[in-house]
């Protein structure tokens, strides 16, 4: 579903917010992260990749059909804010009884749950707001030409200053 290499790039870089979450999620419910909090974190990384994977699929729709490049963008997160905002709250509500379960035998797997639902509800910004924002520094990046005296221009574009 991806068209370059700087797409999964974007993907994999979101992938470290979701993980702020998971940590601000242990704060919030006051448990320390242990190490099925980590398999949580995996598990949420999923999640951030589907989420990320649902916007960047309909961008690339929206390119094939003659639009461009940040209006795209914009209209992706328009259209898929539905889908990934569901995609978030199910999970986090999915995970709700599992969190607040009392019991003995379900205490070890707190902190996974913890980690992956209030994750999933971090990676609902992470996915509409930060995916675009750094797709637009990758793509801006890539639409410079570096001149060699260590400053960009944009292609197509004359260097500014004088001899």
């Amino acid at each position: 579903p991806f068209r370059s290499y700087t797409q999964p790039l974007v993907v994999m870089l979101a992938i470290p917010f979701g993980m702020v979450g998971a940590v601000w999620g242990h704060v919030v419910m006051g448990l320390d992260l242990a190490l099925l909090s980590m398999f949580g974190i995996v598990a949420l990384s999923g999640v951030v990749v589907n989420d990320s994977l649902v916007l960047l699929t309909f961008y690339n729709k929206l390119l094939d059909e003659g639009m461009d490049r940040r209006g795209a963008l914009v209209e992706a997160g328009k259209q898929r804010f539905r889908a990934i905002l569901l995609t978030s709250l199910t999970t986090f509500f999915g995970l709700l009884p599992i969190i607040f379960e009392t019991s003995m035998q379900a205490r070890f797997l707190i902190p996974m749950a913890i980690s992956l639902g209030f994750g999933a509800l971090f990676v609902t910004v992470i996915a509409l707001l930060v995916v675009p924002a750094l797709y637009v520094v990758v793509e801006d990046v890539r639409g410079l030409e570096w001149t060699g005296e260590g400053s960009p221009v944009p292609v197509g574009a004359e260097a500014v200053g004088g001899d």
